[in-house]
């Protein structure tokens, strides 16, 4: 192997090494972020009260001496607080509302279990890397189908039902008065129920391919009191069952396809004559310096790891990517539908205060 002199910025290597060693700090904490979450640690702190190592673990039934190594990870890397000079840590409004309250809009939990989730999966990844296989959303390790879930999901609860939709020329009144959703792309139907239960005359029908997902989300309906005009059924995109649907979502799935320009004619085949298409993507500019952020590193590396593997497991396997833009979103669909009139479109960005990696993108298609 080659050996490389080459003159060193001192300065230089120094920032970048206090960068790694931050960054290596935070990787080995998302396993406990998931512990953590798993064991109720967080739930049992939400209350903002101080709390010492053995009062915690006494409440959540954990061991005393695994629960101060772990609090003491949290304080250092400023997910719990902690006061000297009563050697007890607590949680802040704050981090509480982050941490321990998962219907809050701004959970985040869910999105280092679907991040060591994929971690586990690297293996397969690597030897797609040497053959450029595909790996099958349904060949990764369960618990990134309930970490997807609970990522997107403080999204959905914060925008969908209360911007969203609102964003979408008649659509709201419909949903009231009784319309006939499909949800293409479901998992687990944490989307379907969100508009099920803000719209109690509607009926709603989730697609997925992946059938250990429709069985979740068929008992979350069940749970939920909404199984009677709520079902979940196993179909791919390009051909779920029905037509004559008032409104046809896509929430942060259209990119996973391997062919979301045949996915989307379909859509055309099975809409109402004036019924309407959302779609939901992550925020993403149309170019790569466009994306060169924190979030941009973030969707990269999902893709990398989940949606460009899935997308090359399925027939075509266009692989679009997490970090598509609308660009190319629009460039790839008009080859088989008609341009978007001005009127029946609106592109949503991330309002103040709301989460960075949330955004969409919404059509009317006719």
């Amino acid at each position: 192997m080659a050996t490389f002199v080459q003159d060193i910025d001192q300065a230089k290597l120094d920032e970048f090494m206090g960068r790694f060693v931050q960054e290596l700090g935070a990787a080995a904490s998302a396993a406990l972020v998931v512990i953590g979450d798993r064991l109720g640690l967080y739930r049992a702190m939400a209350d903002g009260e101080p709390i010492t190592p053995e009062q915690l673990a006494q409440r959540t039934g954990t061991d005393a001496r695994y629960v101060r190594e772990w609090l003491s990870n949290q304080a250092a890397g400023g997910y719990v607080s902690y006061n000297a000079a009563t050697a007890t840590f607590s949680l802040s409004p704050e981090q509480s509302f982050a941490l321990a309250q998962e219907r809050s809009p701004a959970f985040v939990p869910g999105a280092f279990q679907l991040v060591t989730a994929a971690i586990k999966d690297e293996p397969k990844i690597t030897e797609a890397f040497r053959t450029g296989d595909g790996v099958g959303w349904h060949e990764h390790h369960h618990d990134l189908f309930a970490g997807t879930e609970r990522f997107f999901r403080p999204g959905y609860v914060a925008n969908l039902v209360s911007s969203w939709i609102p964003a979408l020329d008649g659509v709201q009144g419909k949903l009231d008065a009784g319309a006939l959703v499909a949800d293409v792309g479901c998992g687990h139907g944490a989307s379907t129920l969100l508009m099920a239960e803000a719209f109690p005359r509607s009926e709603f029908v989730g697609f997925d391919y992946h059938e250990a997902s429709i069985e979740h989300a068929r008992s979350a309906a069940e749970a939920a009191g909404v199984a009677d005009r709520v079902s979940f059924e196993i179909a791919p995109a390009k051909g779920y069952p029905g037509d004559g649907y008032d409104l046809v979502c896509m929430f942060d799935c259209l990119h996973d396809m391997g062919d979301p320009v045949g996915a989307s004619a379909h859509v055309l085949e099975t809409l109402s004559p004036d019924g309407t298409w959302l779609i939901v993507e992550p925020y993403a500019g149309d170019r790569l310096e466009d994306n060169l952020s924190p979030v941009g590193r973030l969707y990269y590396a999902g893709s990398t790891l989940i949606c460009t593997p899935a997308s090359r497991d399925q027939e075509v396997g266009l692989a679009l990517g997490a970090q598509a833009g609308e660009a190319r979103l629009r460039g790839r669909h008009r080859r088989r539908l008609h341009p978007v009139p001005p009127r029946h479109r609106n592109t949503l960005q991330p309002s103040p205060g709301s989460s960075p990696v949330a955004s969409i993108t919404i059509g009317r298609w006719r």
